[in-house]
């Protein structure tokens, strides 16, 4: 496919059939991928251990690290999720359900809402599965004051981005929220991964007790689940995104043009398992991360739809309403304006 000028006249249709090519994994490129996240997780998490056990608190430092490299097996089990880590199905889930224990998200559950959050992407009539509630601004003008509070409270960063993600990852996961009418499934996954959970964490505080336990993984996993959801709430919620409702929303305008490209640095954009590469996943969610950025270099006019850099990223946090005349986000002030 030639190099394109800007994607914004380009059939999203047609690109996502493009780049499709890029779907095959590569088993051995998984395993390292693999082995690379995981063995310097454990690594760091027995160094921590170590080091608060001989009363080095200074060891805490490491849970950032710790806590980016959990963030990246978490984004290899999404990628398990939507088939694109290895070719057989089977080999992804059941590496998606043991990576499950360690980030404490019920795979089975967490796909299956995954999986609506993709098909919805963007669609004014169908938001509230697996998204960063978001309302318009005619919706938040209609509500009563005390709802309003509520509203302006849950989009305050701090917590969207503290209080939000430990309560999704501790609580939440731990039971089929938003699926317990849906069978016995989201039940078997939910209840299982806390079984798993309990087995593996059970057998770590018999060894090094409790309180040794929580101080080294409490802090890497709150690390891994704050740094997460801000990359997902940055993935959506920039102010040139896309929503639309009715006849006007198609699935592949809104993953183009409705998931930002967060070009991070290198460095972040590794530990993040090339996720800022977010409209190209929504376009075909079965490319393998590490293959992400070959589609950038086969079209190259991608690198710049949708463009987020770290520094507009955090403008972004102001950014809480859909404004539909004006057809982009907007903050509080300007809504009221």
């Amino acid at each position: 496919m030639p190099a394109l000028p800007t994607c914004s006249g380009t059939n999203p249709r047609a690109l996502a059939n493009e780049i499709a090519k890029f779907r095959q994994p590569v088993q051995s490129r998984s395993l390292f991928e693999l082995a690379v996240t995981v063995v310097p997780f454990a690594a760091l998490w027995a160094l921590i251990a170590a080091a608060l056990d001989a009363g080095q608190w200074l060891g805490l430092l490491l849970a950032v690290p710790a806590g980016a490299f959990l963030l990246r097996m978490f984004l290899i089990q999404h990628d398990c999720g939507h088939g694109a880590f290895f070719r057989r199905q089977g080999n992804n889930d059941w590496l998606g359900r043991i990576l499950g224990v360690i980030t404490l998200t019920p795979y089975d559950y967490w796909r299956r809402s995954h999986a609506v959050h993709h098909a919805t992407t963007g669609n004014l009539d169908a938001r509230g599965v697996g998204d960063i509630d978001t309302l318009t601004v005619a919706e938040f003008q209609r509500l009563g004051r005390p709802r309003r509070i509520l509203y302006r409270l849950y989009r305050h960063p701090i917590v969207l981005f503290g209080i939000g993600p430990a309560y999704i990852f501790l609580l939440q996961h731990r039971l089929p929220v938003g699926m317990m009418k849906k069978g016995w499934r989201p039940w078997l996954s939910a209840l299982g991964t806390n079984a798993g959970i309990a087995l593996v964490a059970g057998g770590l505080i018999w060894g090094m007790g409790l309180r040794l336990f929580l101080l080294v993984h409490l802090p890497i996993t709150l690390v891994a689940a704050s740094v997460g959801v801000w990359l997902f709430y940055v993935q959506h919620q920039f102010e040139r995104t896309h929503w639309a409702g009715g006849d006007d929303w198609s699935f592949h305008k809104a993953a183009l043009h409705g998931s930002s490209h967060y070009d991070l640095p290198r460095v972040l954009r590794w530990f993040t398992a090339n996720g800022g590469a977010h409209h190209i996943h929504h376009l075909a969610s079965r490319i393998p991360f590490y293959r992400l950025p070959e589609v950038l270099r086969h079209v190259p006019a991608l690198a710049q739809t949708g463009r987020v850099s770290l520094s507009e990223s955090v403008a972004a946090v102001r950014l809480t309403l859909w404004d539909e005349e004006k057809r982009r986000l907007v903050s509080f002030a300007e809504a009221s304006n």
